[in-house]
């Protein structure tokens, strides 16, 4: 079944030899074996190229959900022997890491039904908090995250910072605007106490030439800032994609000229990465790669 199913994705008796770590002479030997017992070609061979004949087609169109099926049901299995149950939570900061965090969920459960995935959302004002406090596992967030305990993984979504000013302000009628603006008004700062690094990150002190960067009111709300953002209060760096999930009447957001782009990543507490943890890791990695990388999952 595995030699046939390489050999009609490749349409190359070599390629699939070097998928399967076969010699060449095994898979053809394998596929000669396979068109006995079924009693008719099931490949065209040329010197130029290999292709399925009709009856290899039909085989190929019934073989391969049962394969599917097969290894779902292996994997399964193999779930169940290392103990991939029970109960994974996992946090997100913003509405597009609550897309990626859906998705790399529907990738999981469809291999491991058994584990239950609660999805939880975390704050502007320290997103951080419900990892430190034992409250979810794991958690999709705005990078950098460099605390004790705490350990972080590749770079899952990379998008370019906006300004979120009022439509009011004269910033909303540029096309674009510079780092060094931030210092021509007042900003707001998150509500609780999320680490230095994670903060200058979000809203440095200064511009890249030294000038002071007001951090004015505290919030605690991504919706909060919005509303203040709004009535003219203050303007403030946020992530491009809340252009898409955030629209406002009320709000403009002006792109960035200089700006380096918000990261997000996932991060879990060092001592207790289960399986369970590892599991959604290594998921929502491969699922990024598929996509194109971090920029390329950020624009889907």
């Amino acid at each position: 079944m595995e030699v046939f199913l390489a050999v009609a994705d490749e349409l190359h008796f070599g390629r699939a030899a070097r998928r399967l770590r076969l010699s060449q002479a095994r898979v053809s030997q394998t596929v000669k074996t396979l068109e006995r017992r079924v009693g008719s070609p099931l490949f065209d061979r040329t010197t130029r190229r290999v292709s399925l004949t009709a009856i290899g087609q039909r085989l190929l169109d019934d073989l391969r959900p049962a394969h599917q099926a097969v290894h779902h049901a292996l994997t399964r299995a193999r779930a169940a022997g290392r103990g991939i149950t029970g109960v994974l939570r996992v946090g997100f900061f913003g509405p597009l890491a609550g897309r990626v965090v859906l998705d790399v969920m529907a990738a999981v459960r469809a291999d491991h039904p058994d584990l239950d995935i609660h999805v939880v959302e975390t704050q502007l004002a320290d997103p951080c908090r419900p990892l430190r406090d034992g409250e979810v596992d794991l958690v999709l967030t705005q990078l950098p995250v460099n605390e004790p305990g705490i350990s972080t993984g590749p770079v899952v979504l990379s998008e370019p910072r906006v300004l979120a000013v009022s439509v009011h302000h004269p910033f909303a009628r540029r096309e674009s605007v510079s780092l060094e603006d931030l210092a021509r008004d007042r900003t707001f700062r998150p509500l609780g106490e999320p680490s230095s690094d994670w903060l200058d990150s979000y809203l440095p002190w200064t511009t890249p030439s030294g000038r002071p960067i007001e951090r004015d009111r505290a919030v605690a709300t991504f919706q909060e800032l919005l509303t203040l953002v709004a009535a003219g209060q203050g303007i403030c760096p946020v992530a491009a994609h809340n252009v898409r999930y955030h629209p406002r009447p009320d709000v403009a957001f002006v792109p960035f000229t200089d700006a380096p782009p918000f990261q997000f990543g996932l991060a879990w507490r060092t001592s207790e990465q289960t399986s369970r943890v590892k599991l959604f890791i290594e998921t929502t990695h491969r699922l990024v790669t598929e996509q194109g990388g971090p920029a390329a999952t950020a624009e889907r």
